[in-house]
């Protein structure tokens, strides 16, 4: 072949990325091009934080390849236009890319594959954002796995490949096309008001590595206290594509090998996560309704609360319970929540507020910097009790024990909310026992006795029309 397009999208970086390499292997050069889609400005769901992390990361994508004597080419506009108009300009054979799981960016796919078929050049897709994709993981009956832990031990069983060594050279185009400069979040009229962590490939692998040699053995001891840093923080890098999945379960399994069973422990914990991460894309994937409701059907009659200020006050951290409103003032600023946060503050919208769950995913969404479409909805629908857990609506997290659980000294609190700085740890959780003034920090706006009850009750009326989800 003596001509192909490679097209970055959340595959930025250089190492172990398998449709570039594929490309290298088969064409005498290689154009990589980046297209800034309409979807940046046009998406419900656009977040300034993700998108200021995505450009930095194009950004280090660009720098790293023009120390290979190659130059990035920007486009925008949409991929289905842009793409195979670059494609003729460029007589290239063939496309290669990475293969997306969200159904709207395989609908996208799919007309890209018709444009480029209809001007005789080939579309090349490969799996290179998961471990396992699609229908690798089965059931003994070839069906698809809907309940997390069986998937979970299917996933295990099979044989992993380390990735491949790194690419070295990428033979350029000597044909000269127009590009564009990659936008800043300005651009399409997002306002960045939070601090994004350092972004790109060569932050990433610092990242993992610092986590391989540090957090990791402790990880399972360390990860549910939001005070401790004692998560990867990999999760925007793993969206982005600045690090290869393969490179991060390699890793972990490496280490695993060396340390002691307790260790060993540890490195499974955090390997669950990754594969929580697989397992919640091949849902969204084989059942895309959970795009625009319930994964379980029957819950789409819930009787939710519509309670506008109830949903402002828990976007702002003005709820009156401690650990919801630091998480919720952390995530606005920062752009991050603790894994564990994020089920406190779901659980909370949607057990003690009886909100849509919809409400609090779209919020997440349009702010996290790690937002991804299938590990967030997943989350949400779990908390909620509408997704693939098979007895959900019992579980009801108390909002109080759950501060005085996972953050017993008040640190993370304080951190987040200087009003409460000066309560001792008995109080810190519970501020209306010392009889603040609304003034100060708000009331409680809801009494979690009380919600978790409606809750209940609110559920229970649905459970005996329970049914499967459909198999697509």
């Amino acid at each position: 072949m003596r001509r192909a397009i490679h097209w970055f999208r959340r595959d930025l970086r250089l190492h172990d990325n398998t449709a570039l390499r594929k490309a290298v292997e088969q064409a005498e050069s290689v154009v990589p091009v980046f297209v800034v889609e309409d979807a940046f400005q046009t998406g419900p769901d656009v977040g300034a934080a993700r998108a200021a992390f995505l450009f930095k990361s194009v950004s280090e994508l660009d720098a790293s390849l023009d120390a290979l004597g190659q130059k990035l080419i920007i486009r925008y506009g949409r991929s289905d236009v842009e793409i195979p108009k670059l494609a003729q300009e460029l007589k290239a054979q063939a496309v290669f890319c990475n293969k997306r799981y969200e159904p709207y960016a395989q609908a996208r796919d799919r007309r890209v594959f018709n444009a480029l078929n209809s001007v005789g050049v080939g579309f090349e897709l490969f799996k290179d954002a998961v471990i396992w994709e699609e229908r690798e993981i089965l059931t003994k009956t070839q069906q698809l796995y809907t309940v997390f832990t069986p998937y979970a031990n299917a996933w295990r069983s099979k044989n992993f490949a380390a990735p491949p060594r790194n690419i070295r050279k990428i033979a350029p185009c000597s044909v000269e096309v127009a590009s564009h400069h990659l936008p800043t979040v300005d651009h399409f009229g997002l306002k960045l008001s939070q601090s994004i962590p350092n972004a790109g490939e060569k932050a990433g692998l610092r990242l993992l590595d610092e986590f391989i040699r540090g957090k990791l053995f402790h990880y399972g001891d360390q990860r549910d206290f939001p005070a401790i840093q004692g998560t990867s923080q990999l999760s925007p890098h793993l969206r982005a594509g600045t690090v290869s999945i393969r490179k991060v379960v390699s890793d972990v399994l490496r280490a695993r090998a060396k340390g002691n069973p307790k260790q060993k422990n540890n490195c499974d914990t955090f390997l669950n996560e990754l594969i929580w991460r697989e397992f919640y894309l091949q849902i969204l994937h084989h059942f895309p309704h959970v795009m625009k409701g319930n994964f379980r059907r029957e819950y789409d009659s819930l009787e939710w609360s519509h309670n506008e200020s109830h949903f402002a006050a828990w976007k702002e951290g003005q709820t009156g319970y401690p650990i919801v409103d630091a998480a919720m003032r952390c995530l606005n600023a920062t752009g991050w929540m603790h894994n564990r946060l994020r089920m406190i503050v779901a659980m909370f919208l949607t057990k003690d507020l009886l909100l849509n769950w919809q409400w609090g995913e779209r919020y997440f969404m349009q702010q996290l910097v790690d937002g991804d479409l299938a590990a967030n909805n997943g989350g949400w629908q779990w908390s909620a009790g509408t997704g693939t857990d098979a007895a959900p609506y019992f579980r009801i997290f108390n909002p109080v024990t759950q501060g005085m659980k996972f953050d017993p000294k008040g640190e993370f609190i304080r951190a987040w909310i200087p009003e409460l700085t000066d309560l001792p740890n008995q109080l810190v959780h519970e501020p209306w026992e010392a009889g603040l003034l609304a003034a100060r920090y708000p009331v409680r706006i809801v009494l979690h006795k009380d919600q978790r009850a409606k809750a209940l009750d609110i559920y229970a009326r649905i459970k005996s029309s329970r049914t499967s989800p459909r198999e697509p």
